[in-house]
């Protein structure tokens, strides 16, 4: 959080702004983003054109009344992140079609992808709770807006390093599901998470004589797995959330969660 709450640039906050459209949305960020202080900066038409190349990969709205338009930079030397409220909404392209009301931005350096992953992440997860998103819309000056998302960053659960480490071993079998909780995991703070492709094992035993009579259908082919190394201390809360994306998972018959205590976690993995 402490890198986040200095990367948050006082001159980078706006409060009360009307805003035409998505493309004037994004000009403002990269005027926001490029008035910075930071060792060398950047120009207005560089962050923008980073804006809009990440736009076109899928929008940057992402529901809840919430934006989080970000980009890399081979100039920038470090992150500058910003906040912009807009009480009467934007068109953003969201992906429940709702006009975007608080708009939190990020430009990063182009060589940091891990980094910037967990800035996102912090990002994201201060902004969960659409309580305190409306809280936010309804700051009056640059200042509470500021202070009221870092005061929400302050409560994410990963603050604290725990003792102890949990291995999540998630094995799923729909292809949207898995996108969901990809994108949760990657928003738990100080997860590592990776990805292993895999294939039921029905698809193997439909071949073998004796049982090939017991799948009539065409096996399922779509199963990944997520590794992720979660801290003991929000192992409960990571459950928690997982079952709030996936809804019961006594009820799934597509995904299965095992939590394993780690004897032993040392190194780390890079991108």
């Amino acid at each position: 959080m402490t890198r986040l709450a200095g990367a948050l640039r006082p001159s980078c906050v706006a409060v009360g702004r009307t805003i035409a459209d998505k493309a004037s949305a994004l000009r403002e960020i990269a005027e926001l983003a490029s008035g910075a202080a930071m060792p060398g900066g950047f120009r207005v038409e560089e962050v923008l054109a980073g804006l809009r190349q990440r736009e076109e990969l899928g929008t940057t709205g992402f529901g809840g009344q919430i934006a989080i338009p970000h980009c890399r930079l081979e100039s920038a030397r470090e992150f500058v992140v910003g906040l912009i409220s807009v009480p009467e909404g934007v068109e953003f392209d969201s992906l429940d079609g709702e006009p975007v009301r608080l708009i939190a931005f990020m430009v990063g350096p182009e060589t940091t992808s891990n980094e910037h992953i967990h800035m996102l992440s912090a990002i994201s997860q201060a902004l969960s709770d659409p309580d305190a998103v409306a809280a936010m819309v309804a700051s009056t000056s640059p200042e509470d807006l500021r202070e009221a998302f870092l005061q929400r960053a302050r409560r994410d659960p990963g603050g604290e390093e725990p003792e102890g480490r949990n291995l999540f071993h998630l094995v799923v079998q729909d292809e949207e599901t898995f996108h969901d909780l990809l994108r949760l995991l990657s928003e738990v703070p100080s997860v590592v998470v990776s990805v292993v492709p895999a294939e039921h094992s029905s698809l193997y035993l439909s071949k073998i004589p004796l049982f090939a009579d017991l799948w009539r259908d065409r096996p399922r082919r779509f199963v990944r797995i997520l590794l992720a190394i979660v801290g003991k201390g929000i192992t409960n809360e990571t459950i928690r959330r997982i079952e709030r994306a996936a809804g019961p998972l006594q009820q799934r018959r597509d995904l299965l969660l095992t939590v394993q205590e780690l004897f032993y976690c040392a190194g780390g993995l890079d991108g």
